[in-house]
């Protein structure tokens, strides 16, 4: 298995020489909201081996700041020794950075992140308030809340966000 990262510099060099298939491994809400042109999108979580494109070109798996596209790409690896995969560093954030194009949504989405970020400092608010205004066991929901945060970045795996984004407004038609 190979797995290389690979610069925004380097990945727009093979766009324009057209040698790249791309693969966004971001939830849909996010795909939806923004994307590099012509990607293939398939979620982190379900990501397969036999779901990537079937290419003659190289493939870049990206996410939103690479974690999750390194991840994909140790995933589908793993189950193909003979595969050679890239993960673009700093993920579409480093390609929006360096002022290269992106597809938006017409329907603004708030995202995902920033979702999270607010039912998090939410609940850790309630919990914190509550415990002090109505009962001192409500700061468990603060605890609760915090023990996720502290999970979701020791762990880059935030299942909140996974649940958010099957939300109902958080699907496209």
């Amino acid at each position: 298995m190979s797995i290389s990262n690979i610069s925004v510099q380097q990945l727009k060099e093979w766009i324009d020489n057209d040698e790249v298939q791309l693969v966004d491994v971001r939830e849909k809400i996010e795909n939806d909201a923004f994307h590099i042109q012509d990607s293939a999108h398939l979620p982190l979580g379900s990501i397969t081996r036999d779901q990537l494109p079937k290419t003659n070109k190289k493939i870049v798996i990206y996410c939103l700041k690479g974690l999750r596209g390194q991840k994909a790409c140790e995933k589908v690896a793993s189950t193909d020794a003979e595969l050679e995969i890239y993960n673009l560093i700093g993920g579409i954030d480093a390609w929006r950075s360096a002022g290269l194009p992106v597809k938006e949504s017409e329907k603004k989405h708030f995202p995902l992140d920033r979702q999270v970020q607010i039912t998090i400092g939410s609940f850790v608010l309630l919990g914190a308030l509550g415990s002090v205004l109505v009962n001192p066991a409500l700061v468990w929901v603060a605890a609760f809340f915090g023990a996720g945060l502290l999970f979701a970045g020791l762990s880059g795996t935030c299942g909140l966000a996974v649940l958010i984004a099957r939300m109902p407004w958080n699907k496209t038609a």
